[in-house]
């Protein structure tokens, strides 16, 4: 069976990219290895080294999802914020037979400016398709939600919410994030349990799914995500209004000056009885 190694960051997902996989598909017996190197953060922008990896193995998840479900075999893992180290790490652990790297156009891309391109080849000796992908002209085939949510992630009206979103007709993808507790040694133990159980409920509905724990405080955490992902909506999760310090410290109205994306906010009471639709 030959291997495909695929090096791409946020231009995973691109039309362009899917393609050559495809086509790569259709030609026989082929295993891809998705590398996806960790994001460098815009400058000035203070975002946290595990928020980084964490958004790296997101996009690992969520490409892999997304393969699967057109009965592609792949596996994935994030690589080095250097391009270049990340590839050849790959190449030295797997030795691939073709690599197919994947970029934002020139004018754009950063891993272009330092020629990555042409020192893969060289390094290699293997084939290596260069995939352009210009997200902001041909977009996504698929919708991003980003989904903010701490002691509510699991409530039902968030995950309703969440499944109509996602019956609209369109591909959707959701990326939650869940910001750990201020204080406590174990928070982000808590927040990675409160993580897994609201994507095993997306998971139980069909929802294409994967997340993070983040920054304590929840606007940082959802700036960062903003500045980690292309998003196309964003719905934040609280407790009703006297007991959410969210809601207090006025989140939503910040976070929808931090965006143009439509920010939805959604309440969720664990103390009021479930609603018909929750029950069934």
């Amino acid at each position: 069976m030959r291997e495909v190694l695929v090096v791409a960051n946020r231009t995973l997902g691109g039309a362009k990219l899917l393609e050559a996989v495809r086509e790569r598909a259709s030609q026989g017996a082929v295993r891809f290895r998705l590398v996806v190197p960790q994001s460098k953060p815009s400058a000035g922008l203070v975002v946290y080294d595990e928020a980084v990896r964490e958004s790296a193995q997101v996009r690992v998840d969520l490409a892999l999802s997304t393969v699967a479900a057109e009965g592609m075999e792949a596996t994935g893992e994030v690589g080095d914020q250097d391009p270049y180290s990340a590839t050849m790490d790959a190449v030295d652990a797997h030795r691939p037979d073709e690599i197919i790297v994947s970029t934002h156009p020139v004018s754009q891309s950063g891993w272009l400016r330092r020629d990555l391109i042409e020192r893969i080849r060289t390094s290699t000796g293997l084939p290596v398709e260069h995939v352009v992908v210009d997200l902001a002209a041909e977009g996504l085939p698929f919708k991003v939600t980003l989904v903010l949510a701490s002691k509510t992630s699991s409530g039902e009206e968030l995950i309703e919410r969440l499944k109509a979103i996602a019956s609209d007709g369109e591909r959707h993808l959701f990326v939650a994030v869940v910001p750990q507790a201020d204080g406590s040694g174990d928070a982000p133990r808590e927040a990675r349990a409160r993580l897994a159980k609201m994507l095993a409920r997306l998971g139980e509905e069909g929802l294409i799914a994967s997340g993070m724990i983040g920054n304590p405080d929840p606007y940082t955490a959802a700036v960062n995500a903003l500045e980690l992902f292309r998003v196309d909506n964003v719905v934040i999760s609280t407790l009703p209004n006297e007991r959410s310090g969210w809601l207090r410290a006025n989140l939503i109205e910040r976070v929808r000056g931090a965006t143009s994306a439509e920010v939805e906010h959604v309440v969720v009471d664990p103390q009021a009885s479930p609603t018909p639709a929750a029950a069934a």
